[in-house]
């Protein structure tokens, strides 16, 4: 499966970053082969509106089937399940610490968005 996680930066120990649509980058994490990868989202990061949805599309173009993030705002929540990109909450930590809670069991999923738009 490949998930996806919200990051200020680019290496494992990372702060994740809060922010859906407006990360700084995205982790991908293959977690049958551990391969990661990360994708600028310089265009979300400076977008007037649509991050959330532009980051949703992005994610369903590179086979996401997760993602982990600590916030969702509606127009990216209906994106992503429109994908069936499902949404784990985070409340902090890194890239590393979040991927080991995920596969530990220890995230709660996150079904609607808990943010207002442009957040």
């Amino acid at each position: 499966m490949k998930l996806a996680i919200t990051t200020q930066g680019s290496e494992p120990n990372s702060p994740v970053d809060l922010r859906f649509g407006r990360a700084r980058f995205f982790c991908i994490v293959d977690t049958e082969t551990g391969q990661q990868m990360t994708v600028d989202n310089a265009d979300g990061v400076n977008a007037v509106q649509g991050a959330g949805v532009q980051a949703a599309q992005t994610l369903a173009r590179l086979g996401v089937q997760t993602v982990l993030t600590g916030h969702v705002g509606p127009k990216a929540q209906t994106a992503l399940q429109a994908a069936k990109i499902q949404v784990y909450a985070l409340n902090g930590g890194t890239v590393e610490q979040a991927s080991q809670a995920f596969m530990a069991g220890q995230l709660r999923t996150l079904d609607a968005a808990d943010v207002r738009g442009h957040w």
